[in-house]
């Protein structure tokens, strides 16, 4: 019985966040054409807090965020990456805040359109050494208008405790733009995890540490090393302290 219960209010959310979503695109893009400045603050300040909110009542989950004090312009955040969730809820979290993400995710019709209108910084995984400038030049500009840069180091969603690799994109951005870097762990998946159905009522938890920066480290190697760690630990300790928090 629980999991029909599950099941319905899965069905329930799912059906009211995406369509609702995709009107809220469409209405941005129409916007955005004409003034990208308007179209931002339409999404940030009513569309978002309007549909991401009844999303959140509707599924039960409830986020937490932890060390606030490090949330301030004028870094870059590395993020734990484990599901869609925190690539909506950052919006909040992280105000005027924008994304590092594969060029091909602004190909998708209305979601990836209104993500390039918003300022996103698409990347092009094949391009190499052109990719990071591109990357760089357009992290600069972003940041020149006020917007805060958020990356997945690891560049793809993971299963919550596994590893898939950091990758050295975050030093050349740290380096380029001349910022530090604060580390954010999650524990997302617990309640949405990747390419599932179901939501699960819960605590997503958000917790961001003391910032980091390049040049305290002996070498790049050993900062991707020690963000790796200092992300991962965190990772593991919400895992391990909410589990009881997630009545399934």
């Amino acid at each position: 019985m629980k999991n029909i219960g599950l099941f319905l209010r899965s069905l329930v959310a799912n059906l009211y966040f995406y369509p609702v979503q995709a009107v809220g695109f469409s209405l941005c893009i129409l916007v955005g054409v004409f003034s990208r400045k308007a179209m931002i603050k339409m999404w940030d300040k009513g569309l978002h807090p309007l549909i991401w909110g009844g999303m959140l009542k509707l599924t039960g989950i409830k986020i937490v965020v932890k060390g606030e004090e490090y949330i301030k312009p004028g870094v870059i955040f590395a993020s734990k990456h484990e599901s869609a969730f925190e690539t909506y809820a950052y919006t909040h979290i992280i105000p005027n805040s924008v994304f590092v993400l594969k060029k091909e995710l602004t190909y998708i019709p209305l979601f990836g359109w209104g993500q390039a209108l918003y300022g996103m910084i698409p990347v092009d995984r094949g391009a190499g050494a052109k990719a990071m400038k591109g990357m760089l030049k357009a992290a600069l500009d972003r940041v020149k208008n006020g917007r805060s840069i958020i990356i997945f180091p690891e560049g793809t969603r993971c299963k919550h405790g596994q590893v898939k690799g950091y990758k050295s994109g975050i030093v050349f951005l740290a380096e380029g733009l001349k910022q530090e870097v604060v580390p954010v762990a999650l524990n997302s998946d617990l309640c949405w995890s990747k390419g599932a159905f179901l939501r699960k009522p819960g605590v997503v938890t958000f917790e961001f540490m003391a910032p980091m920066r390049v040049s305290d480290y002996g070498s790049k190697k050993e900062f991707m090393a020690a963000l790796e760690e200092r992300i991962e630990c965190k990772c593991q300790e919400l895992g391990n302290g909410g589990a009881q928090k997630h009545n399934h």
